[in-house]
């Protein structure tokens, strides 16, 4: 489903049934990008919360041209980079951080989940942070590159550039050993 700018305008306007639409149409997908970002069940619902949290504290600033989705990723995305700095400060945070890395998956999701979809997660989870943020929201996310670029902050060039060699390092991650 895609955020409109009717959508936007309401929530500009203060309009709670707005903030609950769009709730329900963004919290899938960006779950989705922070969960397998920070790769932690826990830790990505709450930086969507504080995700969500920022976007009631400004829907009233948004313009009316703002593209709610790319927006919401920019936000989602700063607030797990702001974790993972102040994770990094923390050493048992660390620590726990990295004991919980084993599967996200229930025995239910697992059994449901084909071969080839593990193997793509597992592989995900050995590229760099920076690998990973840039293919999940080009390929999964499925935001235009100048929407990824922004939510990113970086140019159009260096999407391209990051997204190609993110992908030739996903490919060599999916190779047989």
């Amino acid at each position: 489903m895609r955020c409109t700018g009717v959508l936007v305008a309401r929530l500009a306007a203060g309009e709670s049934t707005a903030y609950t639409e769009a709730y329900h149409q963004l919290r899938p997908r960006l779950f989705g990008f922070l969960l397998r970002l920070c790769r932690n069940r826990a830790v990505a619902e709450e930086l969507l919360q504080d995700a969500f949290v920022k976007l009631a504290l400004n829907a009233s600033k948004l313009r009316p041209d703002t593209e709610l989705s790319a927006w919401m990723f920019t936000v989602a995305r700063n607030v797990a980079m702001s974790y993972r700095r102040w994770a990094a400060l923390d050493a048992s945070r660390i620590l726990l951080w990295a004991t919980r890395q084993r599967s996200l998956l229930t025995p239910e999701e697992e059994a449901a989940s084909t071969e080839g979809e593990r193997k793509l997660e597992q592989a995900m989870a050995k590229l760099a942070y920076t690998d990973r943020e840039v293919l999940l929201l080009v390929g999964v996310e499925a935001l235009s590159p100048q929407h990824a670029a922004e939510v990113l902050g970086i140019n159009d060039a260096t999407l391209r550039q990051r997204l190609s060699r993110a992908r030739q390092r996903l490919a060599a991650a999916l190779e047989p050993s």
